[in-house]
């Protein structure tokens, strides 16, 4: 009796970078937030996730009572600017081990503040997928802060392989179930 042998096609898998920047990918879409999804996840040397996070309220608070809007002509209690908790600073948060030497993947090129976090913790290297706030200067102080810790960062542009791939996979997952 002869079993069929079916070999991976090497063409056909995705790079590491894409792996878990789709993961961020998907921890983004637990976000509330209707104008900015923003997922993170954290790596080790080996490959391994090792926290992740998504930009929401800080846990535990009645979001229902805290505003979702971003008109900064109102004071900052009544903007969500001021109780968001972004995705890399969740991630950290929730890690349970050191984060030295880790990799972060996260879908929007950090702030400044996440930045210090990023920093202060050691990491080595940002992979981002978009960089929106590229010209402002908050973007511009979180950059100078990786450049003073010696932090690479890089933007993460998928093969337009990978994307129809994911495209054709998800079809087909839909439609067969």
């Amino acid at each position: 009796m002869s079993e069929e042998v079916n070999y991976i096609n090497v063409k056909s898998e995705i790079s590491w970078d894409e792996y878990f920047m789709l993961q961020a990918m998907m921890a983004s879409f637990r976000s509330k937030d209707p104008s900015s999804k923003v997922g993170c996840v954290i790596v080790d040397e080996n490959n391994h996730q090792v926290t992740m996070g998504y930009n929401g309220m800080v846990a535990g608070v009645d979001e229902s009572k805290i505003p979702w809007g971003r008109e900064t002509t109102v004071g900052l209690e009544f903007q969500k600017y001021g109780y968001v908790v972004h995705s890399e600073a969740n991630a950290i948060m929730h890690a349970n081990r050191s984060l030295e030497g880790t990799r972060v993947y996260v879908t929007l090129f950090p702030c400044n503040e996440c930045a210090k976090l990023i920093a202060s913790k050691k990491i080595k290297e940002v992979i981002f997928l978009n960089d929106k706030y590229r010209d402002t200067e908050n973007n511009r102080i979180a950059r100078k802060i990786f450049d003073l810790a010696g932090i690479n960062y890089r933007k993460l542009v998928p093969e337009k392989e990978v994307l129809n791939s994911l495209g054709d996979h998800l079809q087909k997952l839909f439609h067969e179930a």
